[in-house]
C-alpha cells in the first residue's frame, strides 16, 4: 500500500532486503580472490571490497523524482550536485574517499542543451568532490521515460568507488560505537535528493498543477527553492579521517530519515542515541510541513530535516571537528550523546519523538 509520503518505506525496506540477500548469496564467488567482499555489517552505505592491499568501496544511487523539479523549471545545472552526494555520501559513510564515477542517463527522447547542463553540473560537483567520470551511457528508450512537460525527460543514476585511506585499518562500521561518544551533525540546504514524492505531492495538493511558479518568496518561486542543490559532505568527512580523528560511526541521512539511517549505525553495537541539539529544519521544509499537515513523526522518517549527516566521534576531537569544519565552510555542532539504550530519541523545546529498532 503507498503511505501519504507518497512511498512505502516499510515496502522499500523489505524489498531492498530481498534485493540485499540475493547479492548476499555472491559473495562467495570471490571468495579469496580480488574483489572478495570485506566487512559489510554497516546496512548497505556501500561494502568493502579487497583487491590485494587495495581496499575499494563501491554504491550506486540516483536522484529520484528530483529530476521532475527541473523539468518544471527549466533549472538543470545543478542537478549534478545531487548526484555526486548520492553516491559520494554514502561512501564517505563507510570511511571510503570517492574517486571515480560513472554515470547513467536514461532519456526519452535527446536534447543536447539539456545534456550540457546537466554534465556541467556534475563536473563542478566532480570538482568539489576530487571525483573523476571515468564512464557513462545515455540511453534512448522511448516511452519508457515519462516526466513533465513536452522535453526531454530523464532518470539519473550513479556507479562511484572509493579507496579506504590507509590510515584506517578498517571500514568506519559502527563496531566501534560506544555509550558517552558525541553525535556531530552537519546541517544542510534542503532536502537534498530524497523525500519528493510527498514534496511534490503537498505543493500539488496546495497549489495546484503549476505549483513551481508559485512565489515562495519575494526572490523565489517554490519550484526554486525546493532544487536546492546539495552539499556534497565527503570532503569534511575525508578531511577529518585523514588529520587522523577517529570516527566511530557515520550515517548519511537520505530516505528514511534520521532513524532509518542513523539505525544503520547503531544497531551494529545494540546501543542508542539521545539527539537534543539537532539543527531546525529550513524555513521553507517547516512551510512544506504545515501545509502538509505532516506530523513530526512523519516528517523525521520521510526527510532529513535540516541534517544531512550526522557521525560520532570521542568527546576529546570536539573542539578539532567544529574548528575544521568551520574552515571548509560546513555549519557542523554537537547534536547529542550516543546511549545504551537501543532507542534514538529526538528532543526539541516544543515536541520529543523516540523509536526503538
Amino acid at each position: 500500500m503507498q503511505k501519504k509520503s507518497g512511498v512505502d518505506i516499510e515496502l522499500g525496506n523489505q524489498s531492498s532486503e530481498i534485493a540485499y540477500g540475493y547479492a548476499i548469496k555472491t559473495f562467495p564467488n570471490r571468495q579469496g580472490k580480488q574483489g572478495a567482499i570485506g566487512s559489510k555489517t554497516n546496512g548497505g552505505f556501500s561494502n568493502l571490497l579487497h583487491f590485494g592491499n587495495q581496499r575499494i568501496g563501491i554504491g550506486s544511487d540516483g536522484i529520484g523524482t528530483k529530476a521532475e523539479i527541473a523539468e518544471r523549471t527549466g533549472i538543470y545545472h545543478t542537478l549534478g550536485f545531487d548526484l555526486v552526494a548520492m553516491v559520494a555520501d554514502d561512501l564517505v559513510a563507510v570511511g571510503f574517499e570517492p574517486t571515480n564515477l560513472s554515470n547513467v542517463i536514461d532519456v526519452d527522447f535527446l536534447n543536447p542543451t539539456i545534456i550540457e547542463a546537466l554534465m556541467q553540473g556534475l563536473h563542478k560537483a566532480c570538482n568539489i568532490a576530487g571525483i573523476t567520470i571515468t564512464g557513462g551511457e545515455i540511453a534512448e528508450l522511448g516511452n519508457r521515460v515519462g516526466g513533465y512537460g513536452d522535453d526531454m525527460h530523464f532518470n539519473w543514476s550513479a556507479t562511484a568507488i572509493g579507496v579506504l585511506p590507509d590510515i584506517l585499518k578498517e571500514s568506519i562500521d559502527g563496531s566501534n560505537v560506544k555509550p558517552g561518544q558525541k553525535v556531530f551533525t552537519l546541517r544542510t540546504r534542503g532536502f537534498r535528493s530524497n523525500g519528493f514524492s510527498s514534496v511534490r505531492r503537498i505543493l500539488q495538493e496546495n497549489f495546484g498543477d503549476l505549483w513551481h511558479n508559485e512565489p515562495y518568496d519575494e526572490y523565489h518561486t517554490w519550484g526554486e527553492i525546493v532544487l536546492n542543490p546539495s552539499l556534497i559532505y565527503s570532503p569534511i568527512i575525508n578531511e577529518l579521517i585523514q588529520s587522523g580523528i577517529e570516527l566511530t560511526g557515520i550515517a548519511h541521512i537520505t530516505g528514511g530519515g534520521i532513524f532509518d539511517n542513523f539505525r544503520r549505525v547503531l544497531k551494529v553495537n545494540n546501543v542508542g542515541a539521545t539527539l537534543d541539539n539537532l539543527y531546525e529544519p529550513l524555513p521553507f521544509m517547516k512551510k512544506v510541513q504545515e501545509i502538509g499537515n505532516v506530523s513530526n513523526e512523519d516528517a523525521y522518517l520521510w526527510w532529513n530535516m535540516g541534517n544531512g549527516m550526522l557521525f560520532i566521534a570521542d568527546e576529546k576531537y570536539e573542539k578539532d571537528i567544529l574548528e575544521r569544519a568551520k574552515q571548509m565552510l560546513y555549519e557542523c555542532r554537537v547534536a547529542g550523546v550516543i546511549t545504551r539504550e537501543n532507542t534514538i530519541e529526538i528532543n526539541f523545546p516544543t515536541f520529543q519523538l523516540n523509536k526503538n529498532y
